[in-house]
Order: C-alpha cells, then sequence, then structure tokens
C-alpha cells in the first residue's frame, strides 16, 4: 500500500474529525426521521422534516446517507376503482355464457378490457 508504519499508526492515532462526527449524527438523524415515518419517506420528505427541526441539511447528503445506510423508502401502492358497477348505462347480455367453442371460423368473436396503471 506504499505507506509507512509509522504514518499509518500516525493516522490510527488521529481524533475524529469535525465532518466525520456531523456525518455520523446526521445518520443518525436520518435514521430516526426515517422510523418515525414507518420507513415511507425517502430522501425529500426526510430533507424537510429534519430542516423543519432545526437541521441543516441538503436534500443531496441525506440521499447519499440514505444510499450508504441501504435505507428506501417503501412504496404503497394506492387504490384506484377501475370499475364502476352502479351505473345507469345500458349493459351487453352474456348471450356467449362461457361456451368458447366453435363449430366453424368467425362464429364467436370475444374480447376483454383490462385495466392496468400507466408507465
Amino acid at each position: 500500500m506504499e505507506v509507512s508504519r509509522s504514518g499509518y499508526y500516525k493516522w490510527l492515532g488521529r481524533p475524529e474529525s469535525e465532518r466525520k462526527r456531523q456525518h455520523k449524527e446526521w445518520t443518525e438523524q436520518v435514521k430516526e426521521v426515517y422510523d418515525k415515518s414507518r420507513q415511507l419517506y425517502g430522501s425529500p420528505k426526510v430533507t424537510q422534516q429534519l430542516n423543519k427541526n432545526g437541521v441543516s441539511i441538503s436534500e443531496r447528503t441525506v440521499t447519499r446517507i440514505m444510499k450508504e445506510n441501504g435505507i428506501r423508502s417503501r412504496t404503497v401502492k394506492k387504490y384506484k376503482a377501475t370499475t364502476n358497477s352502479k351505473h345507469s348505462l345500458p349493459v351487453q347480455e352474456n348471450v356467449l355464457n362461457r361456451e368458447f367453442t366453435a363449430s366453424k371460423p368467425n362464429e364467436k368473436w370475444v374480447t376483454d378490457i383490462t385495466y392496468g396503471t400507466p408507465s
């Protein structure tokens, strides 16, 4: 590693830097806000909460801290009703009645509508 023995031991005994101490403190605060949010908040909301609590920290720093510690927001899928059965519109009768086999081509045509979330 091309480091002298004395240089290594000098580095090993060096006191913790102010920046490193600040980073540890911020990491604990980020974890605390994240846990209080039931692990739902991402870096923007964690930053917002910390700033409200008087901690001056950027969103970029919070993002980096969360990434380094494997902290990711839990996404909750919102329920979206895709069918409205209580309408006064005409409803087509089920003439096929689940008999899908046909005796000749083009005798029966079926389709289905599948609702999905847009990408």
